[in-house]
């Protein structure tokens, strides 16, 4: 079996490369490689990434504070090994789910992407603000290609 790995440099945009939206701690058989379709999806979904960051700098930030993403595409194998649903926008490189520091910048986060689409007039899949049961915050956030659902919702654990 060879093994394959990801060009750590593969720009997706500005900011983001493909490496750190494709990071994961579960080993696989599989690499946890992106097709070429999820590579595509993943770029469209850091344009919305790079517009979050732009805004967040100039309403809040330093200037320059960058956006942490927890997760990214997920193969199959690790959509499984971490415990996501069949049906995730993970694996198709649609969804990230986004570090913050807390409830506030959850928030604030979750705004800007809100505004983001009213301004663009574009739908988003999912804005999912979660938390578990450790009190730890992320922000789930998906775009699709098409069929966008514009689903909200605050999921505990």
């Amino acid at each position: 079996m060879t093994n394959v790995t990801i060009n750590q440099e593969v720009r997706l945009s500005e900011h983001f490369k493909l490496a750190e939206l494709c990071k994961t701690s579960v080993r696989t058989a599989d690499g946890n490689i992106p097709s070429h379709a999820a590579i595509e999806n993943l770029k469209r979904l850091c344009g919305w990434l790079e517009m979050l960051r732009s805004e967040w700098n100039k309403r809040y930030g330093d200037g320059d504070d960058p956006i942490i993403i927890n997760s990214g595409y997920r193969s199959a194998q690790v959509n499984k090994a971490v415990g996501g649903v069949a049906t995730s926008n993970h694996l198709t490189g649609c969804a990230v789910d986004i570090r913050v520091l807390g409830m506030e910048q959850l928030l604030r986060y979750a705004v800007i992407l809100l505004d983001i689409s009213d301004e663009l007039q574009e739908d988003f899949d999912e804005l999912l603000m979660e938390r578990n049961a450790k009190g730890t915050y992320w922000l789930h956030f998906a775009v699709r290609p098409e069929g966008n659902r514009r689903k909200i919702r605050l999921i505990t654990c």
